[in-house]
């Protein structure tokens, strides 16, 4: 069993979490960002291609945290891109720029850049830390992807589909993820993110001691995602952490509400369910865990 904290502890912490990492790591950060963009437009084959390169994940999130922050940072071919939909399948591209085009040459232009990369990764491209320069960073070969769905506001989800080395797909939503997060961020004060990165560092803390094992950061962003906008912003922002734990473990817990409705901050994604990093057990541990270890008592 961890530690657990005073409340003079508690308090002194949780003011010290929640706040982002200060202004030399974020300018690390955004030299890791900008060396990728170079690196990709000075690549001859991408030349005249339709084709982004972005942050994404905790960083332009603004969720990370003090002594955890890689960068995640994608590389996406917008034209040709892959759909779904009523009528089809997410495979119908028979062009040139294939997966394996993509990947081929992603690595040849981060390898030109940095000279050290490790390629043997199922999704992305590992470009080692340089201390006191950057962050490592995590570089993911990709294609723009869309959902058709009626029910969408556009009519449509855009998001990046990635093709793993072991022929499975991943597809994600970065830019529903930043527009849903700023949006609840904005409606609660800060208070979202602010709780966000406290649950990280409090998971950082337990994974550290032996209490759980070490649990994808994103993760701590999706249970707080699901907390009512109220309930961040009820009582001070110690009550707000204590109450939002309360709550994810009302909902983990409750047989009325059942964790089939939580959802990831994109709202287009289901929180548990098949090919997801984590269960139901590892968001249970992760709030006892952290209730434990703050010492917010019974």
């Amino acid at each position: 069993m961890a530690r657990q904290l005073t409340e003079v502890q508690r308090l002194a912490l949780i003011n010290k979490w929640k706040s982002p990492p200060g202004l030399a790591e974020q300018g690390r950060l955004e030299r890791a960002e900008r060396m990728v963009r170079e690196a990709i437009s000075q690549h001859d084959p991408f030349r005249n291609l339709s084709i982004s390169v972005a942050a994404k994940g905790s960083y332009p999130n603004n969720t990370n945290v003090r002594g955890d922050s890689d960068v995640d940072i994608k590389v996406q071919l917008n034209d040709p891109f892959y759909y779904d939909s009523p009528w089809g399948g997410a495979d119908q591209y028979t062009g040139p720029w294939t997966k394996d085009m993509l990947r081929q040459e992603v690595h040849a232009a981060l390898t030109q850049r940095f000279g050290t990369v490790d390629a043997d990764h199922n999704l992305a491209f590992y470009v080692p830390e340089v201390a006191g320069s950057r962050p490592s960073i995590d570089v993911v070969p990709c294609f723009k992807y869309v959902l058709f769905d009626s029910t969408a506001a556009e009519g449509s989800y855009v998001g990046s589909i990635v093709f793993g080395r072991d022929g499975k797909q991943v597809i994600t939503w970065p830019e529903l993820q930043l527009l849903n997060g700023r949006a609840k961020n904005t409606r609660t004060n800060l208070r979202y993110k602010f709780v966000v990165r406290v649950l990280k560092s409090v998971e950082n803390d337990l994974a550290d001691e032996g209490v759980i094992m070490p649990l994808p950061s994103y993760f701590s962003e999706c249970l707080i995602y699901n907390v009512p906008d109220h309930v961040l912003l009820t009582g001070s922002f110690d009550g707000a952490v204590r109450s939002s734990l309360q709550e994810v473990y009302r909902q983990l817990t409750s047989p009325w509400f059942g964790t089939s409705r939580m959802v990831e901050p994109n709202e287009v994604k289901k929180l548990f369910g098949p090919g997801q990093k984590w269960d139901e057990k590892d968001a249970r541990e992760l709030v006892e865990g952290a209730w434990s270890y703050l010492n917010y008592g019974g």
